[in-house]
């Protein structure tokens, strides 16, 4: 069996979401909570130093994909040619054993109501047996995308297959490669104390905060998008994590 993957570059990213528009567009996706490809985004460290990182979450297609094995009614299935994990609607009855097996929350949901029928990424198939890359990978115009055989991309890339915050992937190897994000680069030296001195104390007005810890010290539940969710509970909790591309 073939197997294709995916190549996402942390550094290269900045979350425009032109691939999930390209991936709605094509698919004829109605605007929603379903989404067969997320860029997530979580926020780390405090100020002065906080950064923002991005993650590209679509189903892998994995070697072993555990999603597959947990559907009683077979209506997921890998394919040959490319390693690509498609889904039977027809057999699909809505138990979400698939959801509940996938440590990567690929398989998409309109509600919450039992027995509502999964979708997920294709991998573009129609587009592969035309000889043509899947359209997220044709839409990002920072080019932190790559598609290809998995032993090449390997060969090209690395063989790192979780970024720093995603679950392990080591049981279903996912058919991904990652780049992480560059190291982060003072590339102007300046005095954060003093900075954030000068924050504090403003001339002829009250100090914004009392001391540099309220400014650098954040409380847990202070940031919105303070840690990777893969896995939302709900369709209302994956709405409220993911970026919306409608509006």
């Amino acid at each position: 069996m073939a197997q294709y993957a995916f190549f996402f570059d942390q550094s290269r990213c900045y979350n425009c979401h032109a691939c999930v528009v390209a991936c709605r567009d094509w698919n004829d996706i109605e605007p929603g909570p379903v989404k067969w490809l997320r860029m997530l985004q979580w926020e780390k460290g405090s100020f002065p130093n906080t950064r923002m990182h991005t993650c590209f979450a679509t189903c892998y297609h994995c070697e072993n994909p555990v999603c597959v094995d947990a559907c009683e009614h077979n209506a997921l299935f890998k394919e040959d040619e490319y390693g690509a994990v498609l889904l039977n609607e027809d057999l699909c009855q809505g138990d979400r054993n698939c959801w509940k097996a996938c440590p990567y929350g690929a398989p998409q949901y309109e509600d919450d109501a039992p027995g509502t029928p999964v979708s997920k990424c294709d991998m573009c198939y129609d587009k592969l047996k035309k000889g043509e890359l899947p359209v997220c990978v044709m839409g990002c115009p920072a080019r932190a995308l790559d598609f290809g055989p998995i032993d090449e991309l390997r060969e090209k890339y690395g063989d790192l297959t979780a970024l720093p915050d995603m679950p392990d992937g080591a049981f279903v190897k996912p058919a991904v490669v990652f780049k992480k994000m560059n190291e982060r680069k003072m590339l102007v030296p300046y005095d954060q104390d003093r900075a954030l001195e000068l924050l504090r104390v403003r001339e002829g007005m009250d100090p914004v905060f009392e001391s540099a810890e309220m400014a650098t010290e954040v409380d847990e539940g202070r940031i919105g998008y303070s840690k990777l969710v893969m896995k939302a509970s709900s369709v209302a909790e994956s709405l409220a994590l993911s970026k919306n591309e409608e509006g």
